[in-house]
């Protein structure tokens, strides 16, 4: 944490604001201590000369495995993708060099984007590792983005994680997926033990912790319950994928005899502590029981559409009062970290779905959900996500003549509608610099190109063995998928049908 004064520029308070402030900002200790015109201080001092100055952004869901997959795959639906993505028979242990190098590339790009935050729901292919924990997090640490760290990691076999699918699989198949390396809940707990331990409060306050089930299907309820305790032992976010998808709707029918927002809400563990990651497929009932929650639904547009799993009901949820908040998932199914491509996606693609135009989102409420969404969920001490006294000191310095703002009419709409990420000059995390003139201060980029660039080969190689291996298994899934997208669920979450 430092101390800072940035002079000379125009601020966007937060979302809340339409208007830009001329004002200084005065950091102490990586927060922000003055806000107002002509300050003066004896410390670090970076005149921004005019330019823009708003809250960094909350990028608040990701996966970081997945930095290294960008452009492996087609357009796939979430079933398919997932098991050229994460192949359910895996071995092995994964190098924590190169969990780091990967970690440390989609920081370095969120950075340079003007993103502060991230919340990474980290998987690992097959087994969780002390060391790759600390990879991650050690890299997230070293770089100088706050992140908060999920560990996303399965505990039933693969097919128990589906509907219609064992009795599709030759026996073989599942005598296969029964003997594949499997975590256990008393396993992953002292993997928590270990990230709360080692990681929480670390990076002076920038690295904290969450906890993950991946999704209710994926888990056993003793296991989601004492995630659920210990979400709140500790204050932590408790990340939860629910009805991604129809074959997850259709799943909840066959399995629990109810939608999956209603099982985790009967096992008591849907609160303000959950992010909900996608709620596509919700009907009325489970929009009202999370509007009751207090729970913080993940919208991913990009990746949503990437997968063909459909459009969330935005406005609804709005309606219902639940918090919505804005990620890019992964750079296998957004296939980049770009958070802006997202803002403007989730801005423009539920206008697909038809009604009254004056219910599609506008730009205030995709930056409430940028900013105040990716606050609330992140449940820091010090709030992110506005330029306020006492807020932590992140933001974005943007270049006030770049091209989104020539001309400029209204802020709000310029940052949702017209930005890409190009404009952004400097990146401030908690009072450091980390970002300068679109170069990096905390680590050697050119040097982690270079690790990246003799890895290129190994990396296609592991890409075509994973397609190889998955094509094996892919006729059962297809089989599954249109079983499960046959049944009539009562409505629909694909634009134009």
């Amino acid at each position: 944490m430092r101390d800072l004064l940035i002079a000379g520029g125009n601020l966007l308070l937060s979302a809340d604001h339409q208007d830009l402030v001329a004002a200084d900002i005065l950091v102490r200790e990586g927060i922000i201590a003055q806000i107002g015109p002509n300050l003066a201080a004896d410390v670090e001092t970076i005149d921004v000369d005019g330019d823009i100055v708003i809250p960094g952004l909350i990028n608040a869901h990701l996966h970081s495995p997945g930095n290294f997959m960008r452009g492996t795959l087609e357009n796939l639906p979430l079933e398919i993708f997932m098991l050229y993505e994460v192949p359910p028979l895996a071995s092995g242990e994964e190098d924590p060099e190169t969990v780091r190098l990967r970690t440390l590339v989609g920081a370095a790009e969120m950075l340079k984007l003007g993103i502060t935050s991230v919340l990474d729901d980290a998987f690992f292919v097959p087994l969780t590792t002390h060391a790759a924990i600390d990879a991650i997090a050690g890299a997230y640490e070293d770089i100088g983005i706050r992140a908060t760290l999920g560990l996303d990691q399965p505990i039933v076999a693969e097919y128990e994680k589906y509907p219609f699918l064992k009795d599709m699989l030759p026996t073989e198949f599942i005598r296969n997926m029964d003997a594949a390396p499997r975590e256990t809940a008393e396993g992953m707990l002292a993997h928590y033990d270990h990230l709360i331990e080692r990681w929480h409060g670390a990076g002076d306050g920038r690295i904290a912790a969450a906890v993950s089930c991946s999704a209710p299907q994926r888990a056993t309820p003793d296991y989601l319950r004492a995630l659920h305790s210990l979400a709140h032992r500790h204050d932590l976010p408790y990340f939860c994928h629910i009805l991604e998808t129809k074959l997850q709707r259709v799943l909840g029918d066959e399995k629990y005899g109810q939608s999956l927002v209603q099982y985790v809400d009967g096992l008591g563990i849907l609160d303000d502590h959950m992010q909900v990651i996608h709620a596509i497929w919700i009907d009325e009932a489970d929009i009202a029981t999370l509007g009751r929650s207090g729970a913080t639904v993940a919208h991913n547009p990009v990746c949503n559409l990437r997968l063909g799993s459909g459009t969330m009901p935005f406005r609804a949820l709005r309606n219902a009062g639940v918090p919505i908040c804005l990620g890019t998932d992964e750079a296998v199914s957004d296939d980049s970290h770009n958070l802006w491509g997202s803002i403007k996606t989730a801005a423009i693609m539920h206008a697909a779905t038809g009604g009254d135009y004056r219910e599609w989102p506008k730009s205030a409420e995709i930056l409430a959900a940028l900013w105040d969404g990716g606050n609330r969920v992140m449940r820091r001490p010090q709030p992110v996500g506005r330029i306020a006294l006492g807020a932590a000191a992140d933001f974005a310095v943007l270049d006030k003549n770049a091209d989104s703002f020539r001309p400029l009419h209204d802020i709000r709409r310029a940052l949702v509608l017209c930005e890409s990420g190009s404009s952004v000059k400097h990146t401030i995390v908690a009072g450091s610099v980390v970002v300068r003139d679109g170069q990096l201060t905390t680590i050697d980029e050119p040097a982690l190109l270079a690790q990246l660039r003799a890895m290129e080969p190994q990396l296609r190689r592991d890409a075509f063995a994973l397609r190889a291996g998955a094509a094996e298994l892919e006729p059962f899934y297809r089989e599954m998928l249109a079983k499960a997208h046959a049944r009539d669920v009562g409505f629909t979450r694909w634009a134009g049908r």
